[in-house]
């Protein structure tokens, strides 16, 4: 009998910050290692490039995300890992989701209010619709189930909605309805600003990066402000980090406190940063393995678009 598949899938905006790592890529290490699911995990470039960035850097900003995927865990022997834009079938599956999709439905997304105030000049088509695309990445594979954070709870039902207009319509049950492992995330807050959420786009000093130097870690968990909302956030760190911590968490004595957790996050991510270094040395070993994966997903890819496009009556 086979596994259930999970799919999922992170943008390639720059390196990952603790945020992301305890928010996603660390529960896909421990669900894929669990040895339950048929995993799939991939570069999302098709949805980095509806927001601002800069075209010369994508390439390699592909191939960091996934020595960081690896250098963290991710195993291409159990997981197959590859990048959205190198099996575009995707796409050709949103195009025919898109017709079954209410506009009013996109209208309500969060994140297309959140990101079109990030980019007022720029707030395109593909800001409105990633749901869309999104709902066809995970779909496109049989996608039984998704890890996400509740924040994410949102998207995963209209993935579902999306599955089941589809089957209403043409009268199948070709599409599963998915359902949301719902993973335990630390709520990861901006050190210079506790009361937002760590991010790249707030600036540097607003996120701690998982392959930053400990030089720098320190710099930033040291410069982090004390608030109640700052103490709290800290808290956080310390729990999400407390196996690599030597000592308790002391609020009376925060410059130790903060030392304790700036090294402690250091630790957790030493054998990280020399991984990745070298993958990046050479990245044969990373172009390899997406090749492989590609093959992979491509393959259950065009079996299922083939599919779809004879219940649709296009093919």
């Amino acid at each position: 009998m086979s596994k259930p598949v999970i799919v999922s899938g992170m943008q390639p905006t720059g390196p990952l910050h603790i945020g992301n790592y305890l928010g996603a890529l660390k529960n896909w290490i421990e669900i894929q290692n669990s040895n339950k699911y048929d995993c799939f995990f991939f570069v999302a470039d098709y949805h980095s490039i509806g927001e601002e960035y800069n075209p010369e850097e994508k390439k390699q900003q592909v191939l960091e995300l996934v020595a960081e995927y690896i250098s963290a865990g991710l195993n291409p022997k159990k997981s197959t890992i590859f990048v959205q834009s190198q099996v575009p079938i995707c796409t050709e599956l949103a195009w025919i989701f898109n017709t079954v999709t209410p506009v009013a439905e996109l209208e309500r997304m969060t994140q297309f209010k959140d990101k079109s105030s990030r980019q007022k000049d720029n707030i395109n088509m593909g800001l409105f619709d990633y749901p869309v695309l999104q709902a066809a990445d995970i779909l496109l594979y049989k996608g039984m189930a998704v890890p996400v954070g509740e924040d994410q709870v949102q998207h995963l039902e209209l993935t579902r909605k999306i599955a089941r207009w589809f089957n209403n319509k043409y009268k199948t049950d070709f599409f599963p309805e998915i359902k949301p492992i719902l993973t335990p995330t630390a709520r990861v807050m901006s050190p210079a600003s506790p009361e937002n959420k760590m991010s790249k786009s707030l600036g540097d000093k607003h996120w701690i990066g998982i392959s930053e130097s400990p030089e720098s870690i320190i710099k930033k968990v040291k410069s982090a402000v004390t608030s109640p909302e700052g103490i709290e956030n800290l808290k956080e760190l310390f729990k999400a980090f407390k196996d690599d911590i030597d000592g308790d968490f002391n609020a009376d004595k925060m410059g130790d406190t903060k030392t304790a957790i700036a090294n402690g996050i250091a630790n957790h991510f030493a054998d990280f940063r020399t991984k990745k270094e070298e993958l990046l040395k050479d990245p044969k070993e990373i172009e390899q393995i997406l090749e492989d994966g590609r093959k992979k997903a491509e393959k259950i890819a065009k079996e299922n678009i083939e599919k779809v496009k004879k219940i649709v009556g296009v093919k």
